[in-house]
């Protein structure tokens, strides 16, 4: 680090309060409009012309801005513009399944550079932790990333977390994470801050920022079931994080019965593993999986249209008691079974009738990307509220910088 930058940062964190907010103001010009002028930020954020300058310099040596032309001013005069360099902090999203993990590496406007796709290390535990960070490593170095840009990550997870403990509950799938602190485990494998969220939350988050109004629920349907719910632009948790989990509503069978508690009625009803059994008692192959029974459908197998017509009229069940609570404009389905235009085209007829036409219910937009995109715009949004923290975090980049994925990295 430079005599200069060091100079520069013990006077930003010696600063006002003022001096940050107008710090924030010209870095959220230049986030959101793109190259502009030392001029233009002047007048765009009403500082004086000599504050503006000397935060633009400042932020030219920390590395956040690059000079990227000039502008044809009055009398000939020329303007120099600077534009945010998206590199100068990036931030990564991982949807983390019970199969298979994906992780993904964005810049600081959303961009997606790349991503990594591999099973779940089925140890669960830390073999899951460490196949994460090597996951990351491996993702930046072929990028090219310098992985000291990376400020924070925000991973997807079935389940439900626990901030208190960092433990991810209901998630038998990945052995281990209900006994563990997996986020602070995961943080220190990363070196850089790290927040879980539910995965289907985060493909509630993923489906809204991609233009889904600001009250739906994203249901996901496939080996099991869960919901989103994003209110008024906001996402519900609910006083332990359980919101949305309705495999547990007691429909499609009957609640009190013990066999339904571990997975939930509604789950042990049409679930992948409950449809498949539906098929068979049907008379259907007993060889077919769900997505041979969809196949069938072609095929005007009477067994199989006779299953998804009681799966859709189970779901419009669950969409009646939905509505009544939460009173959403637009369902979305997702999921390996919940995508399926098949089953959504059954859901909405039945809604119709039974509900009727204001209620908008359609398949994801964004298909196996939405929790990843969610993972990515909380990230973000994370990154943008953080950035600018009493100043504190405004941080020059240099070649020694150290985190725990670029030491990671250097074993590697």
């Amino acid at each position: 680090m430079t005599d200069e930058i060091k100079r520069i940062n013990n006077v930003l964190e010696s600063a006002s309060a003022a001096r940050h907010a107008s710090l924030s103001a010209v870095f959220s010009i230049l986030l959101h409009h793109g190259a502009v002028s030392r001029a233009e930020l002047a007048r765009r954020t009403g500082l004086s012309k000599q504050t503006t300058s000397e935060i633009a310099k400042f932020l030219e040596d920390a590395g956040w801005i690059q000079l990227c032309g000039q502008t044809q001013g009055s009398l000939g005069r020329r303007a120099l513009t600077y534009r945010l360099d998206p590199r100068s902090a990036l931030v990564v999203g991982i949807d983390l399944g019970g199969t298979k993990v994906r992780l993904a590496v964005a810049d600081l406007v959303g961009h997606v550079m790349g991503d990594v796709t591999r099973p779940t290390d089925r140890r669960g535990g830390q073999a899951v932790i460490a196949q994460i960070r090597d996951m990351a490593v491996s993702l930046a170095q072929d990028l090219g990333v310098d992985p000291g840009r990376i400020r924070c990550c925000v991973m997807g997870s079935p389940g439900v977390f626990q901030p208190h403990g960092g433990m991810i509950r209901l998630a038998p799938n990945i052995p281990g994470f209900d006994q563990m602190d997996v986020a602070g485990s995961l943080q220190q494998a990363l070196g850089f801050p790290v927040s879980i969220e539910n995965d289907v939350n985060l493909a509630a988050l993923g489906e809204m920022k991609n233009g889904a109004p600001p009250n739906m629920v994203f249901i996901a349907l496939g080996t099991g079931i869960g919901m989103g719910i994003v209110a008024d632009g906001q996402l519900l948790r609910g006083a332990r994080g359980s919101a949305g989990e309705i495999a547990y509503l007691p429909l499609g069978g009957d609640p009190f019965d013990a066999r339904g508690f571990r997975l939930g009625t509604l789950e042990s009803a049409i679930g992948s593993a409950a449809i498949a059994d539906r098929f068979r008692a049907l008379g259907g192959d007993a060889s077919l999986d769900v997505r041979g029974i969809f196949d069938l459908l072609e095929k005007g197998d009477a067994a199989a249209a006779i299953t998804l017509d009681e799966v859709a009229r189970i779901l419009v069940q669950a969409i009646m008691s939905i509505g009544a609570v939460l009173d959403p404009q637009r369902i979305v389905f997702g999921g390996s079974i919940g995508a399926r235009e098949e089953l959504v085209t059954r859901v909405r007829q039945r809604a119709a009738t039974y509900i009727g036409g204001h209620l908008e219910i359609g398949a994801s937009a964004l298909g196996t990307d939405a929790v990843l995109a969610g993972a990515i715009g909380l990230a973000l949004s994370q990154l943008h509220e953080r950035l600018f923290d009493a100043g504190r975090q405004v941080m020059p980049w240099t070649s020694d910088q150290t985190t725990g994925l670029l030491a990671a990295a250097r074993v590697a």
